[in-house]
């Protein structure tokens, strides 16, 4: 006689139930042990280990060798949903494969996709999302997200979380700064790009970011049960990111306790805490702590369970089986996923500039010049590469090429003699064999070298303390291999290391070590003794055509835990690229990067950017030169001029700053969407109509050139009248073409009315005003080829009156964000003697007193001004009185007689006070 299953192993039966019966079956303690990364088993009924987090940004990652795919940014600039979820299917097939085969080593969660919108390139980890247009990058991720969720429709294939959650974007300080997220911001550009994956299913949780919003950490935000989980059509997993619940009694010391914190955190509604690695009893023990002392539930827990429970379920491991049980080995790195890898890295490359150049023709012989013209890079998040198509590997395929690095060869001498490298790979040592003493200088930009030792072909890098030479390259998650410069006397240098911040001294034995004090760092004559510039000019001179490969390395001068100072391209690649083109007319520069760069040659002929494009790069890049295919890349973010154009790294209000291409009111470099074609494309016969409360537009698109051809057709709308600062365009919809020589095609766009409504901060809701709106198509943000005008009938947004929310206000200067309470709620600090905040049109009609809930560190004034925060008639003043930080006083000041409407400032005479709201109500 066979036992029966219990309810919860039933497929047949609905989710719901299924999850309830194994909640009630489980013990407290039982329920607790599910609530870390690491899940403890639940041996008694069945129920096996699991574990979060399995890294899948452009392919499975750090598990081995693994199809690589070009990184996120790269995957975006092809502007092709149906290729970006391909690639999410193929990196699920091989997340299942090696699942498969070590269920421990590779869980079935993984972490991916990145969807924080771009705001500011100088980000260390640009390269992880996909596009500054929140919309763009929440159609992305939806789209990467359905490929590793699967097509089954009740089972996942995987379970992707997107990451990371909220008004994420520097690294600089990342666990300890707060991100100013307004009421707009927050509605308009931030919470857009989670919301399409979320409420498509294709993504079934979400993690958390380091920061804090708003003066919150972000593990604490009540918008994960406010917004996230109101988007979500069945239950949504809430990981921590790795090490973050401890930053709530650490770095950000927001509580005081990790009981508290902890309980704090799972109220919030995050359910798995990725803390100590696999060492869960610490984090275990805080959860009991805080059940035990009342600060926690068991319906709390319970809450959490049951989204951990849920993607268990969904992923089909209370199932007989599952449509992907029969994945193997054989999906990794096979010939489909090869041939996909490919095809991504084609559609990616984006041709920026063109004077005919290409693609190329009569090119026989090409000189391939550059540090990454034989090299690919994997990123922190990349997989192993399997095998690797350079750049020069892939053009030697199809002409003769000829090869330089175009780095400087140097020699580092002491007083004591030059600096030698160990043949094994050993320490560097003061004195030595002379071919020993040579090294090739690597420049990655921001002032970051490597140094490649001649004798041995391994990088510079530190161990113990000790220079030796016996990497391949700059790697690992603490990059060791990179140094700076710094001037001393007499022509000569010290070398500092970058990730420890020490000097480069020597003992008395002569090995080069690392030193704490500047005074003791060995001062060192740098030689040149070949000049890369030289080296790549001479080349180039002898070729038909320049191919210079320049670009950025991943894991330097810019990655997760490293934001980029500059935009400017390496120094000394810059220089290569210069002389290059001045020995060679026809030069092609092919920058490689995860981020928007700037150079200083304008007279370079032709310029062809991509991500670093993982394993086919190489085949990709001819395929692209030598025109088999046009190129089809578009950019997804603004290339700007200068860092100088961009406001400070760590200021989110992208309204106010005028940043992004929705507000810049600059002329770019390269704007968003731009990229060019081989062949020409003509816009025609735009036409509008509102139907049934939907835009519809349409265009007509011919190719006029001779050679096939793609187009990324776009489309941008611009509110022309509003009671707010509107974006000067945004994208609505895109369409990609491809059209023979002669080809026309009518393009369509269908945009539902309610998506052009903006965040209404009077009364905390979305509104369509009426109002005279653009539409506008073209080739990129600035290159619009046509546009017209159309009328939306929406509502006058009224006055406002009554109580009126701090942080609802319409502009401010010298103001923080902060919270309200620990737990929810937003209010505004002053900064500066004279800060203040503009609330518009307020009606003051029969309002005989104003109201303030304000509190100050050491007590303070808000004075109520009428038309101007300096000049403007006061009409009420506000003591308010010293109190701690999360306490207020509410107080009362009689209101001078105003009637009427008006635009009022509630201005802060002493830094350092807080205001959560202000009430103007008729007297008693």
């Amino acid at each position: 006689m066979t036992m029966q299953e219990p309810p919860f192993r039933d497929p047949s039966a609905p989710l719901p139930d299924r999850i309830d019966d194994l909640v009630r079956r489980l013990t407290l303690g039982e329920k607790v042990g599910l609530l870390h990364q690491y899940q403890a088993p639940v041996e008694r009924l069945g129920v096996g280990a699991f574990r979060t987090g399995t890294e899948a940004l452009h392919g499975l990652a750090w598990l081995g060798p693994a199809t690589v795919f070009p990184q996120a940014i790269g995957l975006a600039s092809t502007w092709d949903l149906d290729l970006v979820r391909r690639v999410g299917a193929a990196t699920s097939d091989e997340v299942l494969a090696f699942h498969h085969k070590d269920p421990a080593g590779a869980g079935l969660n993984v972490w991916a996709p990145v969807v924080n919108p771009l705001r500011d390139p100088r980000w260390g980890r640009n390269e992880e999302g996909y596009s500054e247009d929140p919309w763009l990058t929440g159609v992305m991720g939806a789209a990467y997200a359905l490929g590793l969720r699967g097509s089954a429709p009740e089972i996942l294939k995987t379970a992707p979380t997107l990451k990371h959650f909220l008004a994420y974007n520097n690294e600089s300080d990342r666990c300890a700064t707060s991100s100013n997220m307004p009421p707009r911001v927050l509605r308009e550009y931030e919470l857009p790009a989670f919301r399409p994956a979320i409420e498509q299913g294709a993504a079934v949780a979400v993690m958390p970011s380091y920061n804090l919003v708003n003066g919150r950490p972000a593990h604490l935000s009540p918008l994960i049960g406010q917004v996230l989980r109101a988007w979500a059509p069945d239950d949504l997993l809430v990981v921590s990111d790795a090490y973050a619940p401890g930053n709530l009694t650490g770095l950000q010391a927001y509580h005081d306790t990790l009981p508290e914190a902890y309980a704090h955190a799972v109220k919030a509604g995050l359910d798995s805490f990725t803390q100590d690695d696999d060492r869960s009893e610490a984090t275990l023990g805080h959860l009991r702590e805080a059940l035990a002392t009342g600060l926690l539930a068991e319906e709390d827990v319970d809450a959490a369970v049951r989204h951990v429970l849920s993607i268990r379920f969904r992923l089909g491991e209370f199932d007989p089986a599952t449509p992907y049980d029969d994945i193997t080995d054989n999906v990794v790195n096979c010939p489909e996923h090869q041939a996909l890898a490919r095809e991504a890295a084609r559609r990616s490359f984006v041709l920026l500039k063109n004077d005919g150049l290409l693609p190329l023709r009569d090119a026989p012989k090409v000189a391939v010049i550059g540090q990454l013209g034989d090299t690919l890079m994997e990123d922190w998040y990349s997989g192993t590469l399997p095998y690797a198509v350079t750049a020069r590997a892939g053009l030697a395929e199809r002409c003769e090429t000829v090869f330089c690095e175009a780095v400087d060869r140097v020699t580092l001498t002491a007083d004591a003699g030059p600096v030698a490298a160990d043949p094994f790979g050993g320490p560097l040592t003061i004195g030595g064999a002379a071919e020993a003493g040579e090294f090739d200088l690597f420049d990655w930009g921001g002032g970051a070298y490597a140094l490649r030792a001649v004798a041995t072909g391994r990088f510079v890098s530190v161990d113990g303390g000790t220079l030796v030479n016996d990497q391949p390259g700059p790697n690992g998650w603490e990059v060791r291999q990179t140094f700076r410069t710094e001037e001393r006397p007499r022509g000569t240098l010290a070398l500092r290391h970058i990730s420890s911040g020490c000097y480069v001294g020597a003992g008395e034995d002569g090995v080069l070590r690392l030193v704490d004090d500047a005074d003791q760092a060995v001062w060192l004559a740098m030689d040149v003794v070949r000049s890369g510039t030289e080296q790549a000019a001479r080349l180039a001179a002898t070729a038909d055509v320049a191919v210079v490969v320049v670009g950025d390395h991943p894991l330097v001068n810019g990655r997760e835990t490293e934001d980029r100072m500059t935009l400017a391209l390496a120094s000394a690649q810059d220089a290569v690229v210069a002389a290059v083109r001045k020995a060679n007319p026809r030069t092609v520069m092919v920058i490689t990067s995860g981020y928007p760069l700037t150079w200083t040659d304008d007279e370079v002929p032709a310029v062809l950017w991509s991500a670093h494009g993982g394993q086919e790069y190489g085949h990709a890049l001819a395929e692209v030169l030598f025109g088999d295919a046009d190129p089809e890349g578009r950019l997804t973010q603004t290339w700007y001029r200068s860092e100088q154009e961009l406001p400070d790294l760590l200021d989110y209000d992208i309204i106010a700053s005028d940043a992004t291409y929705l507000y810049f009111r600059g002329t770019p470099l390269h704007p968003f969407g731009h990229g060019l074609s081989y062949t020409t494309f003509e816009y025609a016969d735009l036409r509008v109509r509102l139907s049934d409360d939907v835009l519809h537009a349409e265009v007509t698109v011919t190719n006029t050139g001779d050679r096939p051809g793609v187009e990324v057709v776009q489309f941008y709308t611009h509110q022309q009248r509003s009671r707010v600062k509107q974006p000067l365009r945004r994208l609505r919809g895109f369409e990609k073409v491809r059209l023979a020589p002669g080809e026309s095609r009518t393009v369509t766009l269908a945009v539902p009315v309610p998506e052009l409504a903006f965040w209404d901060v009077t009364r905390s809701r979305f509104v369509v005003e009426s109002a005279p709106h653009q539409l506008m198509v073209g080739r990129s943000a600035t290159d619009l080829r046509l546009s017209t005008r159309f009328e939306v009938a929406g509502e006058t947004i009224p006055p406002q009156s009554g109580l009126l929310r701090a942080a609802d206000h319409d502009e401010y200067d010298a103001i923080t964000f902060v919270d309200e309470t620990k737990v929810d709620g937003d209010a505004v600090r002053s900064d500066a003697e004279g800060a203040w905040i503009l609330f518009r049109q307020v009606d003051l009609t029969g309002a005989t007193t104003c109201v303030a809930t304000a509190g100050a560190a050491e007590g303070g004034m808000i004075t109520i001004r009428r038309g101007d925060p300096l000049y403007g008639q006061a009409l009420a003043a506000f003591p308010v009185p010293r109190t701690d930080r999360y306490a207020y006083h509410v107080i009362t000041a009689s209101l001078a007689a105003v009637d009427g409407v008006h635009d009022l400032y509630a201005v802060f005479e002493n830094d350092g006070v807080t205001l959560a709201q202000l009430d103007f109500g008729a007297g008693a």
